[in-house]
């Protein structure tokens, strides 16, 4: 794939993706950055940051004349438990703004069932990953888990709200802060669009002594061949 823009959230998800790219290069650029065809950025934290900056890359790469063919946004998640397993690799059949809603007394409501006019709501709070892109990526790790992919503004830490999230999102097997927003420039700008995670911690109560920040590090540096 060139032309590939693959953008994370902070520079250590940046650092290992460059790493595996240069590993599995053949040959490996002899300044140790990512094959010429790559891109790998760190744009910030969260949906707006990060769809913010991954816009502004597209519309300059397709001002410079040189278009970026694909977009994929890469980093580390939380999992679900019995979904997927911590230093497990996630490929994101969808990507979804799980918080973009309304609460009410009955529970979550939904963007879409808040009443307003479709062309106000864009494409929903669901991307779909890019097909082919998906089909290529999981052919190069074929022991991902595929599945849906949550983008929250507030990652979740209770068991409560783990339980209702895992209910209202039966087939979402992680969570992260910046694919939907990475998801929705790259539509706005007709570009096909992935999701790749490697999962550092389950998702639920807050606590440190259960993540395996290096494992999934490791995970990420090893999924990075597939993005050659």
């Amino acid at each position: 794939m060139t032309g590939l823009l693959v953008v994370t959230a902070v520079p250590a998800e940046a650092e290992a993706i460059r790493a595996g790219l240069t590993a599995s290069a053949a040959p490996a650029p002899p300044d140790g950055t990512a094959p010429p065809d790559v891109t790998v950025l760190a744009v910030g934290v969260g949906p707006a940051v990060a769809g913010a900056a991954t816009a502004r890359l597209l519309a300059l790469a397709e001002a410079a004349g040189r278009p970026y063919r694909a977009v994929v946004s890469a980093g580390i998640a939380g999992g679900f438990v019995g979904r997927v397993t911590v230093g497990g690799t996630v490929l994101a059949e969808r990507s979804v703004a799980a918080d973009l809603g309304a609460e009410s007394p009955g529970g979550f409501i939904p963007v879409e069932g808040l009443g307003m006019p479709p062309e106000l709501l864009g494409g929903g709070r669901t991307v779909l990953a890019d097909p082919g892109l998906l089909a290529r990526l999981h052919a190069a790790l074929p022991g991902a888990t595929v599945g849906t992919v949550l983008t929250v503004s507030t990652v979740t830490g209770t068991a409560a709200s783990t339980a209702a999230l895992a209910e209202r999102h039966p087939d979402a097997v992680a969570e992260a802060m910046e694919g939907y927003g990475v998801a929705v420039a790259a539509a706005q700008a007709g570009v096909p669009f992935a999701e790749l995670r490697t999962v550092s911690n389950p998702i639920g109560p807050r606590d440190r002594s259960a993540w395996r920040m290096r494992e999934a590090f490791a995970a990420l540096t090893a999924a990075a061949a597939a993005l050659h």
